[in-house]
């Protein structure tokens, strides 16, 4: 029986934090569970950041992943997005820090090359390979979660090529 890794992709934003749980044994990817924690735009900033903590505090409680992958932020023109999305992510870096899960960034262009092979590739062949690889029905939604699952992904590539973040379960 080979012995697979379970690892935790991270979309980051503060009124959706897509999330995937996958597990890998080296050649295979499975879904464990794949969703999104939603906070209301209504709501304090504050209270936003708060349920970011307490939900992904639960997927992480439930899933225990071994590590954690995390897009890096990419922002050339709306600032007051960026630092509230900044936050978000600090939020998200913390609470995995805090539940003993090591972190990896990942840009876009590497989440891309390690899910279609091409680090310029279009979000739909992105989204079209990640429903191939985990033999999905249909697509992950909203996009954020399809967008964590492909982080997922990416970060169990980089880690079966040497990485020395995960933990072998």
């Amino acid at each position: 029986m080979n012995k697979s890794v379970r690892v935790i992709g991270i979309d980051p934003g503060f009124a959706i934090v897509g999330f995937g749980v996958l597990d890998f044994d080296g050649y295979r990817f499975s879904a464990v569970e794949y969703g999104a924690v939603v906070t209301k735009p209504d709501a304090p900033f504050a209270d936003r950041l708060e349920i970011i903590w307490d939900e992904l505090s639960k997927v992480l409680k439930k899933h225990k992943p071994s590590s954690m992958g995390i897009e890096k932020l990419f922002f050339t023109t709306n600032h007051k997005t960026a630092i509230d999305v900044s936050q978000a992510r600090g939020i998200i870096v913390l609470c995995a820090k805090k539940h003993g899960v090591d972190v990896s960034e990942y840009t876009p262009l590497q989440v891309k090359q390690a899910v279609t092979g091409y680090g310029k590739a279009e979000k739909q062949q992105v989204m079209q390979m990640v429903k191939t690889m985990l033999k999905l029905d249909k697509l992950p939604k909203p996009d954020d979660v399809a967008d964590a699952v492909a982080v997922a992904i990416c970060h169990a590539h980089s880690a079966g090529r040497g990485a020395n973040i995960l933990k072998m379960r």
